[in-house]
């Protein structure tokens, strides 16, 4: 990893912060309609779809915080965003093996499905690259 220094003034940073933006307003836009639509307990696994993903409370809140916060650091800006987003893809990545590994078990408390998992992958893609490719150098080093 030394012999490779990230990415600094990428050329496509403004198109990375967007899809950044996209991916946590697509999450927060989950979690709401999750709210709205979910009737059983945090955990239930009832029939609930939010945006053609299956759904619960659990899985509400958790894409809610992950939408807000990719939102607000991607506001923010001041590399803040790129070590936020990179953190919060690689939880996404987590959530995603967990929700594959545990699906048809008891343990399936986000009340996920292959669809769900995918999705939560995709977004942690965005996420990572734009998290690798939205950094920007101080004033001093830019040339």
């Amino acid at each position: 990893m030394a012999n490779h220094p990230p990415v600094v003034n990428h050329p496509l940073r403004p198109l990375y912060r967007t899809l950044a933006a996209a991916a946590g307003v697509f999450m927060l836009l989950v979690g709401v309609i999750s709210f709205m639509k979910a009737s059983g307990g945090a955990f239930d696994n009832s029939a609930t779809y939010a945006l053609g993903l299956r759904t619960n409370l659990a899985f509400g809140a958790f894409a809610a915080l992950v939408g807000a916060v990719t939102l607000a650091v991607t506001v923010i800006g001041r590399n803040l965003d790129s070590k936020i987003n990179q953190i919060v893809a690689y939880l996404l990545f987590v959530v995603g093996f967990a929700q594959i590994a545990l699906m048809q078990t008891d343990g399936n408390i986000f009340n996920a499905s292959i669809t769900s998992a995918i999705v939560v992958f995709i977004v942690g893609l965005v996420l990572l690259s734009a998290g690798l490719y939205s950094r920007v150098a101080p004033a001093t080093q830019r040339a």
